[in-house]
């Protein structure tokens, strides 16, 4: 499985909330049976402008999606549902989140 792509979330817990996953699990570990995901949110104006490093905007279908990248979890594989988008044209915005998150200063 690509890193980077995402995908449209399987789960009827969480999908209003978290309509899309962004896959960040490398390549290598493509053998295990789960995967690292970040969910995305539909963007507002107001959660837009908050802890910006933290939560980045990609762009996904001409719409914004704010990762939430501090309830990044595993799911299984089989869990993600289509692919919508290729994110890795946002690499270096997605990676700089998740260096803020696990930073210590």
């Amino acid at each position: 499985m690509p890193q980077l792509v995402v995908y449209r979330n399987k789960s009827a817990q969480t999908r209003a909330r978290f309509p899309l996953l962004l896959d960040i699990q490398s390549g290598l570990l493509d053998p295990l049976a789960t995967r690292v995901v970040v969910p995305l949110s539909p963007a507002t104006s107001a959660c837009a402008r908050s802890m910006h490093t933290l939560m980045r905007t990609p762009g996904n279908d001409g719409k914004a999606y704010l990762m939430v990248t501090p309830q990044l979890s595993g799911v299984a594989a089989s869990e993600l549902g289509p692919v919508t988008a290729d994110a890795s044209a946002d690499r270096d915005k997605i990676v700089a989140a998740l260096d803020f998150l696990l930073a210590s200063v």
